[in-house]
């Protein structure tokens, strides 16, 4: 009587355990998720309540949701990784989350490997069924992304000529005009060209493209962006939100000045140290005080940062842009 007993309450406890775990969402995780202290943790919680998730459409969300956590964090190792679990999972989408295609997907997949420089995983994604792919901004965006794969593996400024003619005749024709922005973005950042920031200005003044040209943002420093060989230095706006607030009248003057003094800045965030070195050797050769310190993640990546030590003369950051190193200011 006690094996029967135990027998069921065991049959029972492992019946609810199941029934939770079909009930478990993605929608639930990620609201979880967001109440977290910070990204990392967010990322590290996701990893866990995933391997409970049993219904196809929720755990292919889910893995959406983390990859989309993972590049925000630039893991995007980590995070190509969870689009393509997500991807090949066959289901559709899950309720209350952003609806997304497999196809969609795997360009999300294709844009994290070549942000970490590996343009031979980027080619096997492109080459995969989503080459098939029936939709027009599916089709836009492989596009580009196969002439940014030539690009990534460009070792000279005369192996970015193909690329850039294909780019250019890109830039003009109306079937791709969905990758526009980023066609243009590319010409001007490689080229140094700016006809090519001057049109993103004008036809797609409210894009994100249109805010790194202005100087109102930086490109995520990632080995993409920093490797591709370039013809020309490609010079960012000053930006448009630093105007000052002209000074009431009869209110005394002082002289107090708000400074916000930074002592260093950070150009790239590396998962190999050599590319850290490439880069840090690199700018040290311009004359910048460059040097490398590492950072371990929750994950247990160890990430390389390459950052310039400020000088006397308090415009290191005008100097690395206008040497063509974007750059941000970190305490």
């Amino acid at each position: 009587m006690k094996i029967k007993k135990f027998f069921a309450i065991f049959v029972y406890i492992c019946f609810f355990t199941a029934l939770f775990a079909e009930d478990l969402t993605a929608r639930f995780i990620a609201t979880q998720a967001a109440k977290k202290d910070s990204v990392e943790e967010s990322v590290e919680y996701l990893k866990t309540q995933i391997a409970k998730i049993n219904i196809p459409a929720e755990k292919r969300a889910a893995y959406v949701f983390l990859a989309s956590l993972q590049e925000q964090l630039s893991l995007f190792d980590d995070a190509q990784k969870s689009y393509a679990k997500a991807a090949g999972i066959a289901a559709g989408n899950a309720e209350g989350m952003p609806e997304k295609t497999n196809e969609q997907i795997v360009l999300d997949a294709i844009r994290c490997t070549l942000s970490c420089g590996d343009y031979e995983k980027a080619d096997s994604y492109l080459n995969s069924a989503v080459r098939n792919s029936k939709n027009q901004v599916v089709q836009e965006y492989i596009k580009l992304y196969t002439q940014w794969s030539a690009l990534c593996k460009a070792d000279t400024v005369e192996q970015i000529a193909e690329p850039v003619a294909v780019l250019d005749a890109y830039s003009k024709v109306d079937s791709m005009r969905h990758v526009q922005p980023a066609i243009l973005l590319t010409l001007w950042y490689v080229t140094g060209d700016k006809k090519y920031s001057e049109k993103i200005i004008e036809k797609f003044p409210s894009s994100i493209e249109s805010s790194i040209v202005k100087g109102d943002a930086q490109l995520l420093p990632t080995p993409f962006w920093f490797f591709v060989p370039k013809s020309g230095e490609a010079e960012q706006g000053t930006g448009s939100f630093s105007v000052a607030d002209e000074p009431e009248k009869n209110l005394p003057q002082t002289s107090d000045k708000k400074e916000t003094v930074f002592t260093k800045w950070q150009l790239g965030l590396f998962k190999t140290e050599n590319n850290a070195k490439l880069l840090a050797d690199e700018v040290k050769s311009k004359g910048f005080d460059s040097f490398i310190t590492t950072e371990k993640r929750a994950s247990g990546t160890t990430y390389y940062i390459v950052l310039v030590n400020e000088d006397k003369s308090g415009n290191t950051a005008e100097r690395l842009r206008s040497a063509g190193y974007d750059c941000y200011a970190v305490e």
